[in-house]
């Protein structure tokens, strides 16, 4: 499946702003099971200055600042990517014990430390709630493996939350989510990532894109047409889930839809939570205290080179 990505972020400032700097993951991943064909960023007033790098998680990341006073700032991303499934042949009940691999990961004097306890750790936007352990109780019964333990609280979360567009704010407090049932896919993958963490297992928070229509069954996704999140659950040793590459022991569940991200969902870029892979942020001189922000996501199929051809 090869997919074209336009993500269209404008800011409209109360008054102009005379210096800015910023910050943006919008360059889609590239590994194995996804490959980035082309990317372009524009950026409107033009840059003064501009820097590509990779952060400590591997994600591509641009850096540009802005001297020109300006009213408006329009950030333009466009990429085109190939994805393919990667979970196709998992085998759920062949994953380890999920609290085997909790217990793994505890702390040890002098024991082995292994880097993926970051993601079992609370984040700004995940703290610790014992709401969230109780919750997460019934699918994570001693000795069950964890893909389906992970899967089955996929599902509960599914059904137990509606997805309501603008029914919370970027930095809504993760208690109130649980509390109101209610929120959108951010709102979701915090909730399974806190769960989660609760047990003592790593997950990890992924932003991209999905289709309007999932390509492996045509229904319908929540969360398309904007900027998606979801899950990546550390899992490995598991038939099915990728042994390398940027996603290797990775299994990546959507509780928005409640599926495993084919190939209609396209990663950009991964973190503890949302703060880690905000699309632009930045800090600015002046605006008068306040802006307008309009975002606008396209993703659409692109033909195959053979019925281009």
């Amino acid at each position: 499946m090869e997919l074209e990505v336009t993500h269209h972020t404008r800011y409209d400032y109360a008054a102009p702003v005379s210096l800015a700097h910023h910050l943006a993951h919008l360059k889609p991943l590239h590994d194995h099971h996804q490959q980035l064909l082309d990317f372009a960023l524009q950026v409107n007033p033009l840059p003064v200055a501009g820097r590509d790098s990779v952060d400590a998680m591997g994600n591509a990341q641009r850096h540009f600042s802005l001297v020109q006073p300006h009213g408006t700032l329009s950030v333009r991303a466009t990429s085109q990517v190939r994805v393919q499934p990667r979970f196709a042949g998992l085998d759920a009940q062949a994953s380890p014990p999920w609290d085997t691999l909790a217990a793994r990961l505890r702390y040890v004097a002098r024991g082995p430390f292994d880097p993926v306890v970051e993601f079992a750790l609370p984040s700004p936007y995940v703290p610790r709630l014992r709401e969230l352990r109780a919750y997460a109780a019934p699918s994570f019964r001693a000795g069950r493996p964890l893909a389906l333990a992970a899967i089955d609280l996929m599902q509960r979360i599914h059904r137990d939350f509606k997805y309501e567009s603008r029914s919370t704010e970027v930095d809504t407090p993760l208690a109130r989510v649980f509390e109101q049932r209610r929120g959108v896919c951010q709102d979701f993958a915090h909730l399974m990532a806190g769960a989660m963490r609760m047990l003592g297992l790593p997950v990890r928070y992924v932003s991209g894109y999905l289709l309007t229509h999932a390509p492996e069954d045509g229904a319908a996704m929540q969360g398309a047409d904007a900027s998606h999140a979801w899950v990546q659950v550390w899992c490995p040793d598991t038939p099915g889930v990728p042994a390398d590459g940027h996603g290797a022991a990775w299994l990546d569940l959507d509780p928005t839809n409640n599926l495993l991200p084919g190939s209609g969902h396209v990663r950009v870029a991964v973190g503890r939570d949302y703060g880690d892979v905000t699309p632009p942020r930045g800090v600015i001189r002046g605006g008068g205290g306040r802006h307008s922000l309009t975002v606008g996501v396209g993703t659409r199929v692109l033909p195959s080179a053979a019925a281009a051809g």
